[in-house]
């Protein structure tokens, strides 16, 4: 990086990503960020959002103490909504990280809880899916209300990802009345793959039940408080994900199977028609997503970044020194915010004198 014409030592942001030595594989790379690293301190203020159709929604805000959001705040200091994973919440370990890194930074940030995600399970008889660009898009919007015209960025984190890359596409030129730029990570775009990837091997050891045993309490809830919509002895006796899928969330919100709803929610056919900046970062070495089932240059439109490195894991990517970090990626996220700001401004500023 040049400034002023002197070359400028490059920020950890800026780095290309390299696993630490002691990290040599995607399946360490993936789990050892989330059990083993410290997780960064962080007070939420909570809020939780009644929605029109009579469910809830819960977000958590980071808020410095000058630094409140309020209603119509027309100052120019961004907000990052943060959409978690599969089973997430503001208390996984990238959810922390964002957000202790947007504190540090004096921007704004918020964790949106999916249906039943927060702690509580959700009143209607749904919960959450990978392709629900409409809880996405009802999100983003109530954000945009509240802080006016700062500028939003969204980040969806695997499942999220999913889900937010899905409605980029779908919503085409109108995303870019509600946010400036996203960035999707470890993103699922093709669920079947990554479906059929964690049922298999070792991930069907390691992942699946932790998944799945994390699920099935909520289901089975969801089965009682609606007597006939669930088969609560099927969901009891789901191992793999596509069983899940089949039994509860096809169910839930009107698929067919796994099959279907894998087909119907995956976000890679919605690529080309993304409009807006948005990066997409995944790793090869991923445990949950086959290297082979990743977008290329060909299969997106010319408005997204695809960044795709050797390591990393599934939302991995920890930092060096010893014993590790997960600053990397928040970072790297909020470095790609600004380089858009910056160029932004670069070209209003060329606008103007012209």
């Amino acid at each position: 990086m040049m400034i002023f014409g002197f070359m400028a030592t490059p920020s950890v942001a800026e780095e290309a990503y390299s696993a630490p030595f002691w990290l040599p594989s995607g399946h360490l790379q993936t789990i050892y960020p989330a059990v083993f690293t410290a997780k960064q301190q962080v007070k939420y203020r909570r809020e939780r959002w009644e929605l029109d159709d009579g469910d809830f929604m819960d977000v958590d805000w980071i808020d410095n103490e000058s630094n409140v959001v309020k209603t119509s705040d027309s100052e120019s200091t961004p907000t990052v909504v943060l959409f978690h994973g599969l089973e997430g919440s503001s208390k996984s370990h990238y959810a922390l990280a964002l957000m202790a890194n947007l504190q540090a930074k004096g921007w704004h940030g918020l964790v949106v809880h999916f249906r039943g995600c927060s702690g509580e399970n959700n009143r209607l008889p749904r919960a959450y899916f990978a392709g629900d660009s409409a809880d996405i898009e009802m999100a983003l919007s109530r954000v945009k209300k509240t802080v006016g015209n700062a500028p939003v960025y969204a980040v969806g984190v695997s499942l999220g990802g999913n889900a937010l890359l899905k409605w980029l596409g779908e919503s085409g030129e109108h995303a870019a009345e509600i946010i400036q730029s996203a960035a999707a990570i470890s993103a699922p775009t093709d669920l079947a793959a990554c479906g059929e990837a964690l049922d298999k091997g070792l991930n069907r050891l390691l992942y699946t039940p932790m998944f799945v045993n994390s699920m099935r309490p909520k289901a089975i809830e969801k089965a009682r408080q609606f007597p006939g919509l669930l088969d609560e002895e099927k969901i009891k006796s789901a191992r793999t994900i596509r069983e899940f899928d089949t039994y509860v969330t096809a169910k839930l919100h009107g698929f067919k199977d796994a099959d279907d709803y894998w087909a119907k929610n995956a976000a890679k056919p919605w690529l080309p028609y993304i409009k807006i900046p948005t990066l997409m970062l995944n790793a090869k070495n991923d445990p949950f997503i086959p290297a082979e089932s990743l977008p290329d240059q060909s299969s997106v439109s010319d408005a997204v970044t695809l960044e795709v490195t050797e390591e990393g894991g599934h939302v991995g990517f920890i930092s060096l020194p010893f014993p590790g970090n997960n600053n990397w990626l928040p970072q790297h996220i909020i470095h790609y915010f600004e380089s858009l700001q910056l160029k932004s401004t670069l070209t209003g500023q060329t606008t103007d004198n012209q």
